[in-house]
């Protein structure tokens, strides 16, 4: 295990300034928003309007700790970090169920401000979504009585489907992945004139969920180290928008399944690469980086790691068994990759992982306990 902490941080430390050398230079951030045609700039003060805008209306989530898998951390050859603790940002207690809603809000509240609220009531809005953006942008539109539509694989979780329903949005089912999600979406805009709402490749998406970020130093001043989970890339690349603007030492580190690695190919490439997503964190599960996610994952994020799926139910049995929380996949696939030393971590670091959502299907439970990797050092 200390041999594979020493690779890791090999692997990792310098990713980014070695970045001309080692990957292609990704495209230029865009300056548009593609819904309204507005100019936009990803910066703080993106983010400090997304705040303003959803103010009120969401969890400010707790920012718990773990001396357990700190411990564990230590006893598998790891270091020992900072205030002998992990912290995990809590986002699987926010509304919905998970971080989404951050973005979401701030997307559905500035289409209100921009076209006004009797047209987008009138015309509504589509997304497709492995269930949490869903649930999200259902839930978002229904504060504005905004007729919503989501686009979700069949496979999908059911309590996720479950949810947008009882969030009052029309739940489209389609055989097949996220890819096929996307064309049926695509194909209802065209048929019901739907504002195209996207789950992550958005400014307004991205700059909501850079609160967490703003979030997560406001907690914890002293932080070294973020790590989460990546999808499309909306929610870490939001987040380090607001932490690098912060603290520009930060470091941020983003995790995928091995099966699922849209952002990690897509840096390495400097092209979107359409990926088929094979993972149990269906809520990693993006088909591509996106025209915002790209440029931002290359410029903003340390590292990219990816595990096999064993290691995140691995994180997900010591959430719930150490921790006392109940999470998904997606929810645990971050500190699943501290654990197993895929993220590069020195003596002394305050570590602040992000439990990015707990919209978990409790019938398949005892499955994801029974094909659960055990944490190395954990008793």
């Amino acid at each position: 295990m200390a041999a594979r902490y020493r690779v890791a941080r090999d692997r990792a430390v310098g990713y980014r300034s070695r970045m001309p050398e080692s990957r292609l230079a990704p495209p230029a951030l865009p300056t548009h928003d593609a819904l309204t045609g507005e100019r936009f700039s990803m910066d703080l003060a993106a983010v400090k309007r997304a705040a303003a805008r959803t103010a009120g209306r969401l969890h400010v989530t707790p920012l718990l700790s773990s001396i357990g898998a700190a411990e564990a951390l230590r006893r598998s050859g790891g270091p020992l970090l900072g205030d002998g603790r992990i912290r995990l940002k809590s986002e699987h207690l926010q509304r919905t169920g998970s971080y989404k809603v951050r973005g979401m809000l701030n997307r559905v509240s500035q289409m209100v401000e921009h076209f006004g609220e009797a047209e987008v009531q009138r015309r509504g809005l589509i997304t497709f979504s492995a269930g949490n953006a869903a649930a999200a942008y259902a839930w978002a539109g229904r504060a504005f009585k905004i007729p919503v539509h989501v686009v979700m694989p069949r496979s999908a979780v059911p309590a996720k489907i479950a949810a947008c329903e009882s969030y009052g949005a029309t739940v489209h089912l389609v055989d097949g992945l996220m890819g096929e999600a996307g064309l049926k979406k695509d194909a209802l805009i065209k048929e019901l004139g739907l504002f195209d709402a996207h789950p992550f490749d958005d400014p307004y998406v991205i700059s909501g969920h850079g609160t967490l970020g703003a979030e997560i130093l406001e907690q914890l001043p002293e932080a070294d180290v973020v790590i989460g989970g990546l999808g499309g890339g909306g929610m870490l690349c939001g987040a380090a928008v607001a932490l690098r603007a912060l603290k520009p030492g930060i470091r941020i580190y983003g995790v995928e399944p091995e099966g699922s690695a849209a952002v990690k190919l897509a840096v390495e490439a400097g092209s979107v690469v359409p990926v088929q997503p094979q993972s149990i964190a269906d809520g990693l599960g993006a088909p591509y980086a996106g025209s915002w996610t790209l440029p931002l994952a290359s410029k903003l994020i340390d590292a990219c790691v990816t595990l096999p799926d064993a290691e995140i139910l691995g994180g997900l049995r010591f959430l719930a068994e150490r921790c006392k929380q109940v999470v998904e996949p997606a929810g645990a696939a971050a500190l699943a990759a501290l654990l197993f030393g895929r993220v590069p971590v020195s003596e002394g670091d305050r570590v602040v992982v992000i439990v990015s959502g707990g919209n978990v299907d409790l019938t398949r439970m005892p499955e994801f306990l029974s094909n659960a990797l055990p944490v190395p050092g954990a008793r």
